[in-house]
């Protein structure tokens, strides 16, 4: 069972669309069809910017200082997930 099925063939269009809109974004021309002859830095670019679109993460450190060891800092890293909803 490949994972790239669509659970809703309907969606298939706004799929499309959505990838066309990506790759625009990322400055790759794509055409209706078959793509490929894209380089797979191309199509990885369209790729993470998808991802990107669906679900952002929001990186950001934040330090302190440990309590144990005077004027030593640690990087804490929290990572937030967006949820977007049509």
């Amino acid at each position: 069972m490949s994972k790239n099925n669509i659970v809703v063939p309907e969606a298939k269009d706004a799929l499309e669309r959505f990838k066309m809109e990506a790759a625009n974004e990322v400055g790759v021309s794509l055409k209706q069809g078959y793509n490929g002859d894209l380089t797979s830095k191309q199509a990885g670019s369209i790729g993470g910017q998808m991802v990107k679109k669906i679900s952002p993460i929001r990186t950001r450190n934040f330090i302190r200082e440990n309590r144990r060891a005077y004027g030593h800092e640690i990087d804490y890293i929290f990572n937030v997930y967006v949820a977007v909803s049509a």
